[in-house]
């Protein structure tokens, strides 16, 4: 509906995936895997509550629909939102705390290495109005900039506080597409 979700398309299907758009809930119909993009989380879930896409989507991902959240997507998926517009919730599917803009704002945006598989590999991290992990709560972190938590799993759901989709390094869409191979 809204977000970064071409720049997705493109590396899925550099790695041989399938893909297509979801905007309504009949478009969750047959998914193995579903991106949800970083953007604007509040307009994500405006539109997601407009289009009934909510409930289904959230039922899907609680059933074990694989999920690849970046950046707002990840605050949409939160237990938990920090400085998010009156009323913002998560649809609390990660059991984890963010705060919107907790890197800073759109000025305050950078490229920087992220650590990922325990510190052994690093990652281009592209930080835009990226949102910062408060509490992991029942998440595992899986990557971590400045030793700070930048990305979790939480069951059948990948997690990142930064734009995968924006490098050119391929990694962590393909560990998205292992975690959907082992779920069918």
């Amino acid at each position: 509906m809204q977000g970064a979700f071409r720049e997705h398309v493109a590396a899925l299907e550099e790695l041989g995936a399938r893909t297509r758009l979801v905007r309504l809930a009949d478009d969750l119909e047959g998914l193995d895997g579903l991106v949800i993009p970083g953007g604007e989380s509040t307009t994500m879930t405006k539109l997601m509550d407009r289009m009934g896409l909510t409930d289904v989507l959230v039922q899907a991902l609680r059933d074990g629909l694989p999920a690849l959240a970046t950046c707002a997507g990840m605050i949409v998926l939160a237990e938990h939102v920090s400085d998010g517009i009156a009323g913002q919730q998560g649809l609390g599917i990660l059991d984890i705390s963010v705060r919107r803009n907790g890197y800073g704002r759109q000025l305050e945006s950078f490229e920087d290495d992220v650590e990922i598989d325990a510190g052994e590999h690093r990652f281009p991290g592209v930080f835009i109005r990226a949102p910062r992990i408060e509490d992991t709560g029942g998440a595992e972190v899986i990557a971590r900039h400045d030793g700070e938590p930048v990305g979790v799993r939480q069951r059948n759901v990948l997690a990142f506080t930064f734009h995968p989709e924006l490098s050119c390094d391929r990694r962590l869409h393909a560990e998205f597409l292992e975690l959907v191979r082992r779920a069918a």
